[in-house]
């Protein structure tokens, strides 16, 4: 007896193109915001699954821990050039200080017309409660070894070798911050004072700045770049087990109330 081959046609296998959303405030630990440790799973996944054509980050983070920021950015670029594979991010409300850090992280960068990006500068924020306590006849006892133990303690009055310590690391990790910039955007930054200064802007003038490639959504641009008949794999996530049956809500509560002051600050 005969037997007969069957021929299958080649079919061309259409492009892929891995979506990891990046949302909320980048935080060490695994409180429902950004962080490396709550990330590297979700990022490794796509980028190693498939090969994928390219990987998409859709961003909205009004920033928070520079080493977190710098953490999940590094990992991002190891993978891509380990894998050879392009990363495009897609801003929605806001990418702002370690939020625009992660978009930095990608080759190329779209925003919506009236997307909020930059704040490449540090803040730190404190609060002062000295007076209180002595009103109240309330006396804080600190008892350290090693005269710089103790330092911007919110219940002393605030001293000035304290804030001359504190300048000079916001400082330190503001440069890392432009380091960062100039070397991932390089020559398609313009020439402004004002670029590294904190300061923000919307949609076009961030391209105009040369923060950002062009105005454009994910699903329109990754069609332009590797034809309609792209397909996406989304990777987003999930909240711990617990959480989802309120285990948590006070936690969460705090959580929110942190993350919304946060957007807050970009008027959002």
């Amino acid at each position: 007896m005969r037997c007969m081959k069957r021929w299958i046609p080649f079919t061309k296998k259409s492009p892929t193109v891995a979506v990891v959303r990046l949302a909320g405030v980048i935080a060490a630990g695994n409180r429902g915001g950004l962080s490396d440790q709550a990330l590297a799973p979700l990022i490794e996944k796509a980028f190693r699954r498939g090969k994928p054509d390219a990987v998409a980050l859709i961003l909205n983070s009004p920033g928070g821990s520079p080493v977190q920021s710098a953490l999940i950015g590094a990992r991002i670029r190891r993978l891509a050039e380990e894998k050879d594979i392009p990363v495009y991010a897609f801003v929605e409300d806001v990418a702002a200080s370690g939020g625009y850090w992660l978009a930095a992280s990608a080759d190329e960068i779209y925003v919506d017309a009236s997307s909020v990006v930059g704040s490449i500068g540090v803040i730190s924020a404190g609060f002062g409660a000295h007076e209180l306590l002595e009103r109240h006849g309330i006396e804080r006892r600190v008892h350290t070894a090693g005269k710089s133990k103790s330092m911007l303690d919110p219940f002393r009055p605030e001293k000035e070798e304290d804030v001359e310590r504190l300048n000079t690391m916001l400082e330190d990790i503001h440069e890392n911050f432009i380091v960062h910039v100039r070397s991932r955007r390089g020559e398609k930054l313009v020439d402004n004072e004002d670029l590294f200064t904190g300061e923000i802007w919307i949609g076009q003038k961030a391209v105009d700045q040369g923060l950002a490639d062009g105005l454009g959504h994910i699903v329109p641009v990754m069609k332009e770049k590797f034809g309609k008949d792209v397909r996406f794999r989304r990777y987003d996530q999930r909240r711990p087990f617990l959480q989802r049956f309120g285990a948590q809500l006070a936690q969460d509560a705090l959580t929110g109330l942190e993350e919304r002051a946060s957007y807050a600050r970009f008027g959002l």
